[in-house]
């Protein structure tokens, strides 16, 4: 069997876009799992790694979500003022370092710790982005800014308490379609007890 790095080569690659994220076409042979070789043709979004965290106050059983304007969710018709887990890109911090900074920019929370749970590509098939998954435990002491996003950002967020059962039905009836916000959610249900 074939190591898989040797399977693949890439031909060539040709910039369309380096605005907000850079985006490449490429050109690529793939041997595939019969041992012929394909010429594929790609496009990948590189997008920056990113960080995204769970504040959950174990005392009122409640999480803090913040609800901002995804463009791209509005161009396929859906609601736009998506609720979502704070989050953010890394730019060039270390993870931890750089959700500490979102969650304080975002929702106004100082995090006493901030635990690692575990990293993922959300859409591997187009965008290079990984995401770093924390949860922190709060308390309404915690909160010592108003939070709401940095206005040289033109960020305009909503912070908002909500119950953990809450927030999963929220899920199910489809309030909540934020994958990386579907994971944390769901950890926290799974691990909820020791949490507390």
């Amino acid at each position: 069997m074939l190591q898989p790095k040797s399977r693949v080569k890439i031909v060539s690659e040709e910039t369309l876009s380096n605005g907000w994220t850079r985006l490449s076409s490429y050109l690529l042979d793939y041997i595939d799992s019969k041992g012929a070789t394909q010429r594929l043709k790609r496009e990948v979004y590189h997008r920056t790694p990113a960080a995204c965290i769970l504040l959950y106050d174990p005392k009122r059983d409640l999480v803090v979500l913040v609800r901002q304007f995804r463009l791209a969710v509005h161009l396929n018709g859906d609601p736009a003022w998506m609720i979502e887990v704070p989050a953010g890109l890394l730019d060039d911090d270390h993870p931890e370092q750089a959700i500490r900074r979102e969650a304080m920019e975002e929702t106004g929370y100082h995090l006493r710790d901030a635990r690692f749970l575990f990293k993922c590509y959300p859409s591997p098939g187009a965008i290079a982005e990984v995401v770093h998954f924390f949860v922190s435990l709060i308390d309404t002491a915690d909160r010592v800014a108003e939070g709401g996003g940095l206005d040289e950002e033109h960020e305009d967020i909503e912070v908002l308490e909500i119950p953990l059962d809450e927030a999963a039905r929220m899920i199910e009836t489809g309030e909540i379609f934020d994958a990386k916000t579907i994971m944390l959610l769901q950890w926290a249900l799974l691990n909820r007890n020791k949490l507390r």
